[in-house]
C-alpha cells in the first residue's frame, strides 16, 4: 500500500484505502460502466477496527464506502467543508449498509 501511495500520489507512507478512477487519464470513456478500482489495506483496516472498537468487517465496509465516494467525485482533501460533506455521506451510506 505504501508503494501504491508513493507511486500514484507521491506520498511516501502507507494508507488505508486508495481509489483509482477509470474515468480519468488516457482512456476515460473506454469502459463507462466501470467507476474504477478500490484497494484496501487489510492490516491497516484491522488496526483501525481495533482502535475504533468495532469489527474488521465494519471497518472494511467503511473504507469501501470511502473509496467509492472518491470514485464518485468526493474529496476530503479539498478543504474542511468538503471533508464534512464527504463524512456525512459516508456515515449515511454505512448506516444503510448496516441496517
Amino acid at each position: 500500500m505504501r508503494y501504491l501511495n508513493r507511486r500514484y500520489r507521491d506520498i511516501d507512507r502507507a494508507t488505508d484505502v486508495l481509489s483509482f478512477s477509470q474515468r480519468e487519464g488516457q482512456f476515460p470513456g473506454l469502459r463507462p460502466d466501470i467507476l474504477g478500482d478500490i484497494v484496501i489495506s487489510v492490516p491497516t483496516a484491522a488496526r483501525q477496527a481495533r482502535e475504533r472498537n468495532h469489527s474488521l468487517g465494519r471497518e472494511i465496509e467503511r473504507l469501501l464506502v470511502h473509496g467509492l465516494l472518491h470514485l464518485l467525485g468526493y474529496d476530503h482533501e479539498r478543504g474542511p467543508a468538503e471533508a464534512r460533506r464527504m463524512r456525512r455521506k459516508e456515515v449515511r451510506l454505512c448506516q444503510r449498509i448496516s441496517a
